[in-house]
Formats: C-alpha cells, sequence, structure tokens
C-alpha cells in the first residue's frame, strides 16, 4: 500500500470544486463546514491544485466564499442555481469533491453534478441513496451473504399511541430511524415502555423506523476500504468505546458535540472514544472479509466505510454503511489510510486517478 506506484499525482494543475453545506439545514451545513475547511487546508497545494468552494445553504441558494471562514461565507453574494452553475462552467472544473452529509446534498447535489458532466469522486448518487436508506442496505447485503441482526421497519403513523405498542423483534432491540445519520434518534429498549418511548423518538425524525435485534457486545468497530488502481483494499480498522454495562451503543453524543462558543467539533476523534486496531488482531481478517462483500454488493467506487458489531463469539454482524470520505484529516477514511502509511496527499491522488484526472483537459 506504500509503493509509490500506487499513488500517482497530477502532472498538471487540477481545478477541484469543493462542494459543501447543506440544502436542509444549519446543523448538516455546520457538520460539513468543520470537514471542508480542514480539507481546503490540509490539501492545499498551489502547484498541484486550484481549490473553489461551492457553499448551499438550506434556503438553497449558493454561494463561493475564498474560503468557509465566517467572514468569507459572509461576504459572498448570494447565488440561484442557475447563476451558480454558470459560474461553476466559468470556472472549469475538473472534479468536484462532495462535502455535503445532509440526505440531499449526498443524493440530489451529486446526481446534479453528474447531470452537468463533471466529475464527482466519490460514490454515485444512486449508491449514496441505497446506503442512505439502513433497510435498503441490510437487504443488499445480506443478500450477498453478510450477517445482519433480525429488523423490521416499522411505519408510525402520526396519531401513533404512546402505549401498548410491541416490538415486532424479540426484546431487548435497537431502535433507529430508516434514513437519519450520525444516531440521530436510535436508542436501545429492553422493556416494552421502552421500547414505545424509542419508537416515538425515531419516528421524530422519520416515520419509517428500523427496529433490530440488540446484538450482544463484544466490540464495535468500523472498516473502511479505498479503491487503488481498480482493487478494493482494507484499511485498518478503528474500534470504538462501548461498554455492555454503561454504553451497550453508540449514541450522538459519543460522536459529535458543541463548545462553549457553539462551534461543532467531533467527539469521536478523542482518542478515548476510538483507536486504530492493530492489524494482527484476529478480528481484522473476519471483518475485511464481509467488508468485501459488502462494498461490492452495494457497488462501491473510489472508497467505503461500514460498521459491524462483534459478538461475543466473535461473529461480525454488519450494522450500517458510511459512504463519504471528505478528504479531511479527521475523516475516517483518512485516520485509517493514515494508520496504514497512507498520507492523505496520496490518497487524495489515489481517488484522482481512479478517475483518470492528470490535471490536462
Amino acid at each position: 500500500m506504500t509503493d509509490d506506484t500506487a499513488f500517482v499525482h497530477p502532472t498538471a494543475r487540477v481545478t477541484v470544486l469543493h462542494l459543501a453545506g447543506s440544502a436542509e439545514d444549519e446543523f448538516h451545513s455546520d457538520l460539513s463546514r468543520v470537514y471542508a475547511s480542514d480539507a481546503l487546508s490540509a490539501l492545499a497545494d498551489p502547484a498541484r491544485y486550484e481549490f473553489h468552494v461551492a457553499l448551499v445553504s438550506p434556503d438553497r441558494t449558493w454561494r463561493f466564499p475564498v474560503d468557509l471562514t465566517d467572514d468569507a461565507v459572509a461576504g459572498a453574494p448570494p447565488l440561484s442555481l442557475a447563476d451558480a452553475l454558470r459560474h461553476i462552467e466559468a470556472l472549469g472544473v475538473d472534479v468536484v469533491v462532495p462535502q455535503m452529509f445532509c440526505l440531499p446534498g449526498m443524493t440530489s447535489y451529486r446526481a446534479l453534478v453528474d447531470v452537468v458532466g463533471l466529475a464527482l469522486l466519490g460514490n454515485t448518487a444512486d449508491v449514496m441513496a441505497l446506503a442512505a436508506d439502513k433497510a435498503l442496505t441490510r437487504a443488499v447485503v445480506a443478500a450477498a451473504g453478510v450477517p445482519v441482526p433480525e429488523g423490521h421497519v416499522v411505519v408510525v403513523p402520526p396519531d401513533a399511541p404512546r402505549s401498548g405498542t410491541r416490538s415486532p423483534v424479540p426484546l431487548p432491540v435497537v431502535v433507529k430511524p430508516v434514513d437519519s445519520d450520525n444516531s440521530v434518534g436510535v436508542s436501545l429498549a429492553h422493556t416494552p415502555d421502552e421500547y414505545t418511548d424509542a419508537l416515538a423518538d425515531a419516528a421524530r425524525f422519520s416515520r419509517r423506523v428500523l427496529v433490530e435485534r440488540y446484538v450482544e457486545l463484544g466490540r464495535e468497530v468500523r472498516c473502511g476500504i479505498v479503491v487503488v488502481d481498480g482493487e478494493p483494499v482494507c484499511l485498518p480498522l478503528e474500534e470504538y468505546a462501548v461498554d455492555a454495562d454503561d454504553r451497550p451503543i453508540r449514541t450522538r453524543e459519543d460522536k459529535l458535540s458543541r463548545d462553549e462558543d457553539g462551534a461543532l467539533y467531533l467527539v469521536a476523534k478523542n482518542a478515548t472514544k476510538a483507536w486504530i486496531v492493530p492489524e494482527d488482531d484476529p478480528i481484522t481478517e473476519r471483518i475485511h472479509a464481509v467488508a468485501l462483500e459488502c462494498h461490492r454488493a452495494l457497488g462501491c467506487r473510489h472508497y467505503s466505510l461500514f460498521d459491524f458489531r462483534v459478538d461475543p463469539d466473535g461473529r461480525p454482524w454488519f450494522l450500517e454503511a458510511g459512504l463519504y470520505c471528505s478528504y479531511a484529516r479527521g475523516s475516517v477514511v483518512a485516520v485509517m489510510a493514515a494508520a496504514a502509511g497512507i498520507p492523505l496527499e496520496d490518497l487524495f491522488a489515489a481517488g484522482l486517478r481512479e478517475l483518470s484526472i492528470e490535471g490536462a483537459r
């Protein structure tokens, strides 16, 4: 993996558009700006790249700030979609790096990039739409032979009763919105009353709620894959701090929080929350095998990322897919790649190579 021949850097300057922000809400916009800002800084190399930023706001207007500082964003005039597309055409963009994490950003805006004929680094809109639906993702990977916990989708009507609802899966169960991310609305229910409350909480984010059998805790890990010269290569695993008694599942508080000034930061990057698993750990080979099956079954390209629960017997169970990489230093795929001896700039160059982008038009 560290062989220099695997990472061919552009031979001419590449014009890169970082597509950031959110078409949905300020939370996802802030999250996007955290990652995109770091990617802009970490990958800055004027000899190789000319970076531009397109920032989408929840009101669907576009801005093209020089960077993602508050002053730069405030000073950039809002543009309509039509004007934004004309501006992008004038920039002569070679490749778009998607940095949007809301559902429209992961799907509709990636599709827009394809419609206007620009190269997109990362998974396509249809693959992202599939992975954003936890129930559909489970079905696809299960059909490929990957173990998934028993689960059912419950459609919660607006006037659902607050009591007396029975779980379709024997308790305890994990209850989660089908199409939310960052553990929003996720709960563990041991009793019928807890299940009713968990269902109501998840339904605040989606009427379609996935109810899954709780897999007794052994470990919880994440596996990243990068594609090099057309072949998917598994990266070192990342393990998360969970405890059968005190923290049996990961929640939103384990992933994201805000500081005293209201700025969003990444809790999961704390060394007490997550760490790299040694490659000689026996679980690594097992997880790599099922992750590769997931990558192929879902039709991923360039990179992929999967969460697994490992039961006390060492058997991995698929939880969900997170098919994005922002090329920020804190992005999970980038962290795993660094642990494998792949610098961020080489990881980025490898992605461009998969698109056959060498800087020449």
